[in-house]
């Protein structure tokens, strides 16, 4: 069953246009990765897709889907008077504590976490909490955009690991945005490679070659494949 479809999709910002006649489906249960350079549209696409901006085109989402968006980053100063127990029931719905320990072993954290401030977190630990105040609002379909931008190795890897056993345990839909080749590879059913256009798509395995990352990105792109063991 397709959670969401989307035909000829035309974004303009300031009479430029960033999205250029996009049309593709997302399938229950499907993690569906977007590629593409820098200023391709991907955010765009995104926002259009929450009605954050006017677009041309059709955007049908599934009747009663319950969307969870977390974006690149939170920023937040590092002395903010919020701690992450407070950030966590900002949520429009009452959260019950049972709820949020639930939802602080999915996202692999210790309950210790709670009292520390918002500012004071790593910021793969923050990124995890963006998943996690998501998750609260109990999903359908999870929208991620970059969430392992500008985190280190050992939060990239605990991150995509959050997401991989929410997929699974949850059947969560998925649509992420990344440049993490490797990690898409690993985790994704399905790239969508898109520079303003909907330039390919296909299975990850289809989709990661050097010819099609050439013909995307507009210049030579190495991709290795890393298989789990």
């Amino acid at each position: 069953m397709n959670v969401l479809e989307v035909k000829n999709l035309n974004v303009k910002i300031d009479n430029d246009s960033i999205i250029q006649d996009v049309s593709f489906n997302v399938e229950q249960g499907e993690v569906l990765a977007i590629i593409g350079p820098n200023g391709a549209g991907k955010t765009t696409l995104f926002k259009a897709l929450l009605g954050l901006l006017p677009y041309n085109g059709e955007i049908h989402w599934a009747p009663n889907m319950r969307i969870g968006y977390a974006p690149q980053r939170l920023e937040v100063e590092k002395h903010i008077p919020l701690t992450v127990e407070e950030f966590l029931k900002l949520q429009p719905k009452t959260i019950t504590n049972q709820k949020i320990d639930e939802i602080l072993k999915f996202i692999q954290l210790d309950k210790k976490i709670l009292k520390m401030g918002l500012g004071e977190v790593s910021l793969g630990q923050r990124q995890r909490l963006l998943i996690g105040w998501t998750l609260l609002g109990d999903p359908d379909i999870l929208l991620f955009d970059e969430p392992t931008a500008n985190v280190d190795i050992y939060g990239q890897e605990s991150i995509y690991k959050v997401l991989a056993h929410l997929q699974e345990k949850l059947k969560i839909t998925v649509i992420l945005i990344s440049h993490e080749l490797n990690v898409i590879y690993q985790y994704a059913s399905k790239v969508m490679c898109l520079n303003h256009q909907n330039i390919c798509m296909g299975k990850p395995e289809e989709i990661l070659n050097d010819e099609t990352l050439h013909n995307l990105y507009g210049e030579p792109k190495k991709f290795y494949r890393h298989e789990h063991q």
